[in-house]
């Protein structure tokens, strides 16, 4: 229960900032939880979170959000993003394998190393490594500007409804802050595996 509401691509929490400017004070009302595959979501504070199935074609669940919230803009994004996603993810799992085993092949016995030593090997888990990276961290530059935008746009109604509007306020998720360090560390890996490709070809 705790990543499911601490981990998100967007949130919309209770909060007075957007529709009393000249001050805000602590409130309490529902949240929502958005993700790639499915939102969770509570009424207030100090009750218990309700989740959908997650799904490659997720429905989120809003309806603890007031009538006056504008529910439209927070839509799923496309299926395709989600496809790509387990996508990159599966290459990423090979080309860790892949690399690791490269990595420790002098610790194998004689017919592995061999297998390991050959070229055709050591640069299929480079390139997977490389097409794993990119899709996925391609992914989620489009999920961060498809959620980055819902974002905006539903503050943006909301300042517009001005007092009357309800007191929510939406932001981009902390999920995209962990994304980004994770592949960061991905990348290590990945430049080390093009290196050795590269100094193998100059020989």
């Amino acid at each position: 229960m705790l990543l499911q509401t601490k981990v998100a691509l967007l949130t919309v929490t209770p909060s007075t900032v957007l529709v009393h400017s000249s001050e805000s004070h602590p409130v309490d009302g529902p949240s929502v939880f958005l993700g790639a595959l499915g939102s969770c979501s509570r009424a207030k504070n100090d009750v218990g979170v309700n989740c959908t199935t997650p799904s490659l074609s997720p429905v989120y669940d809003l309806s603890s959000l007031p009538p006056s919230a504008p529910r439209l803009l927070l839509s799923a994004p496309p299926l395709s993003t989600p496809v790509f996603l387990g996508i990159a993810l599966a290459l990423s799992i090979i080309f860790f394998i892949t690399f690791t085993l490269v990595s420790f092949r002098h610790k194998m016995g004689e017919k592995t190393t061999a297998m390991l030593d050959k070229p055709i090997v050591q640069s299929v888990s480079a390139w997977l490594g490389v097409f794993g990276f990119l899709v996925g961290i391609v992914s989620f530059l489009i999920l961060r500007m498809w959620f980055g935008k819902a974002a905006d746009d539903f503050n943006q109604s909301i300042v517009l409804e001005g007092s009357a509007g309800p007191q929510l306020i939406a932001a981009v998720g902390n999920a995209f802050t962990m994304v980004w360090v994770a592949y960061t560390f991905y990348g290590v890996p990945v430049v080390i595996s093009m290196a050795k490709l590269n100094v193998k070809a100059s020989k």
